[in-house]
């Protein structure tokens, strides 16, 4: 970006522009909780310190129908990672957070290489399943983990487990007449991880010199799809053909597309319509860039005052309604659930207005 173009940007935040109209859903004062198989349990849990309030935090974020599945950041104190919550409610209370798909696949599991250690990441596919990315537990010999769940009925469709422990960060889905591929980023790691679901195989594509923070994959009717990466610790977004990443090489090249105004791009999304979205640590701002332009990056939504290092979390569902977690870790309310229409939905579905193939990005 320009030293032009990052003034008129930073003006752009400072008129505190919102490029959608959001509204809120729920609000939680102080802490977030958990629906407790009885009271009891909770404050045993509270006694034995295996649940402190304070350290529940969103990071990643789906949505499918009426639900809302967030992941929680997992240390001590959080008992389950992987929640849901429904995105409406009667009541003037705001929900709390259900463990998905139940207490069981959580609680006490820390030597049983079979349950959710530490959810990261995680997508809804067209068939309505969620991908799940589980760290494992090195301490107890558990390789992480790619959960798939069909939310039809909350059944595991499949647990897909690494040669690799550790270091997950987030994922893309790629539909394709092929098969469907999951892309997936690890943190600080010059590589991206490959999995075919039709061959229950994992591999890695080495990108060299470029350590892949968040992850982004462009719309289904761009010709050649390609998969945006942003550089960990720095303000360098790349991308890099999808098709570097099944034709059985092991190494791949990253093109530089352009810079950020901030660093440590920790989440990006794209939508239908070829919109890439993407949230920065530490920074009280969301920006937009469109990819069928040249880059020009775009405020899309920021909160004066906020202070956390990871604010954000945000999902586009398949009826065009955008959703985002506001943390704020000073100020009240600590937690808040918004929404706004877009008029676009996930990268998952192909635009309504290209059923089809209908644009070439010559940026990418």
């Amino acid at each position: 970006m320009t030293p032009f173009a990052v003034v008129i940007f930073l003006l752009g935040l400072s008129s505190l522009a919102t490029a959608a109209n959001f509204t809120q859903v729920f609000e939680w004062p102080n802490e977030l909780d958990f629906e407790w198989p009885s009271e009891e349990s909770r404050t045993q849990a509270l006694e034995d310190g295996t649940f402190k309030p304070v350290k529940i935090q969103p990071r990643y974020m789906a949505v499918y129908e009426a639900r809302l599945f967030l992941n929680l950041f997992k240390e001590d104190g959080v008992p389950a990672s992987l929640v849901s919550l429904p995105t409406s409610s009667e009541s003037s209370s705001p929900p709390k957070l259900t463990p998905f798909p139940s207490w069981d696949f959580h609680l006490n599991g820390s030597g049983n290489c079979d349950k959710i250690h530490r959810a990261e990441g995680m997508e809804v596919d067209s068939d309505g399943r969620l991908w799940v990315l589980d760290q494992g537990n090195p301490d107890s010999n558990c390789s992480s983990k790619l959960w798939i769940f069909n939310l039809i009925n909350n059944e595991t469709e499949l647990i897909h487990r690494f040669s690799f422990d550790e270091y997950f960060h987030d994922l893309v889905l790629d539909e394709t007449a092929n098969g469907t591929f999951a892309y997936i980023a690890r943190w600080m790691e010059s590589h991206v991880v490959v999995f075919s679901l039709e061959r229950n195989e994992s591999w890695i594509v080495d990108t060299p010199k470029v350590e892949v923070n968040s992850i982004a994959l462009s719309t289904k009717d761009q010709e050649p799809r390609h998969l945006y990466l942003a550089r960990s610790g720095f303000k360098e977004l790349y991308s890099i053909p999808v098709a570097a990443l099944h034709n059985g090489n092991r190494t791949t090249e990253p093109r530089l597309i352009e810079n950020w105004a901030a660093d440590n791009s920790y989440r990006m999304l794209m939508d239908s319509h070829g919109t890439l979205y993407s949230g920065f640590m530490y920074e009280n701002y969301t920006s937009t860039w469109n990819t069928s332009r040249p880059f020009l990056e775009q405020s899309f939504y920021q909160v004066a005052g906020l202070e956390s290092a990871w604010p954000f979390t945000f999902s586009l569902d398949q009826n065009a309604t955008f959703w985002m977690t506001v943390f704020d870790d000073v100020n009240m309310p600590r937690f808040r659930l918004l929404k706004a229409a877009v008029a676009a939905k996930s990268y998952i579905y192909n635009s309504p207005e290209c059923p089809g193939s209908c644009h070439k990005n010559d940026y990418a």
